[in-house]
């Protein structure tokens, strides 16, 4: 059977594994903390020796394994014609030639896109937004990015950039993005800001347990403690939950109306916040969007927990192998 790796790379962890070419079986999965501090090219160091160890996974399960491909989901922008990766706010990256890095260390045929595509293009194709013709997808973990699916396929725009959901604005005096702009949601609704609002809050005397999950060191406090503590009945953490979810339904709302779509799926580690998220969301998506479009739409968490962009990589890379992008080379 034909395998492809995917490649994700997050602004916090990476994660890949080889996928079979139909989707069914995902073999070697690997995940660590990406450590973007150390530079791009000791990243695509390790991202390669964690692949080679894969490609010896799926082999030994599969002796009968051919691995024809690489697809890779990298923060952007980025281009994916020349396989540089332009810009990323939440690694430090620019102009780097990421795809042909990894292409030339693991001598096999490599795609490159945007991670947040890939994850929502994971879903579309594996997960919650698959059987659909029309969806959009926001992931919400150290950053916030999305994907476009139009007619089954995923829209890049023009210059490659569609999907930036994170980047709108929901407040134009705002707090100040790490791209430069101010009030974008990714300021207000991503992993650590969430965290910042919730440990403003707590340095404002506001009370709470928050500080007892992280023994009194407020810097070590997570988005995913946030939700715990929200789980957990803290009123603190419950209101920042709803505050982020009155704002997640603010920019998923423009989607909504802009784009009509079938489905909209929430990826990353905001699905653990569960129904104390999604209730008011899905409320506040109601409240401001045309009801017709908001009627039609169902909102979802993602259903591939942690691999959606891994998916998505591979799905990429048969895609653009379709559309001729890739070239050639010799399989590994």
């Amino acid at each position: 059977m034909n395998y492809i790796v995917g490649i994700d790379i997050g602004g916090t962890n990476l994660v890949l594994g080889t996928v079979s070419e139909d989707g069914s079986v995902l073999y070697g999965l690997r995940k660590e903390p990406t450590r973007a501090e150390e530079g791009p090219d000791a990243v695509v160091a390790r991202l390669v020796g964690l692949s080679r160890q894969a490609i010896e996974d799926t082999r030994a399960a599969d002796p009968e394994t051919k691995v024809i491909g690489v697809g890779i989901g990298s923060p952007g922008p980025l281009d994916r014609v020349t396989g540089r990766v332009l810009i990323t706010p939440n690694l430090g990256w620019t102009d780097f030639p990421l795809r042909d890095a990894i292409r030339e260390a693991l001598a096999l045929p490599t795609a490159l896109d945007n991670d947040a595509n890939c994850a929502v293009l994971g879903e579309w194709w594996r997960g919650a937004a698959r059987d659909t013709q029309h969806a959009v997808g926001i992931t919400v973990g150290t950053g916030i990015g999305g994907g476009i699916i139009i007619d089954g396929k995923l829209y890049h725009g023009f210059s490659e950039v569609a999907g930036e959901l994170g980047h709108t604005t929901i407040d134009a005096n705002g707090r100040l993005c790490k791209c430069g702009n101010y009030g974008c949601l990714e300021a207000y609704a991503a992993g650590p800001a969430i965290a910042r609002r919730a440990v403003e809050a707590l340095r404002a005397e506001v009370d709470s347990s928050l500080p007892d999950y992280v023994s009194g060191k407020l810097e070590a406090l997570s988005a995913q403690i946030v939700y715990q503590a929200a789980r957990d009945g803290d009123q603190l953490a419950l209101e920042v939950v709803r505050e982020t979810s009155r704002l997640l339904g603010i920019g998923i709302a423009n989607l909504v109306n802009i784009f009509n779509p079938e489905v909209v799926v929430v990826c990353g580690g905001v699905t653990m916040a569960g129904a104390s998220l999604f209730d008011p969301l899905r409320q506040e998506v109601r409240r401001r969007a045309f009801r017709p479009a908001a009627e039609a739409c169902r909102i979802v968490p993602g259903e591939l927990i942690g691999t959606a962009g891994v998916y998505g990589a591979v799905r990429a890379f048969l895609d653009q192998l379709d559309d001729g992008l890739i070239s050639g080379m010799d399989d590994a």
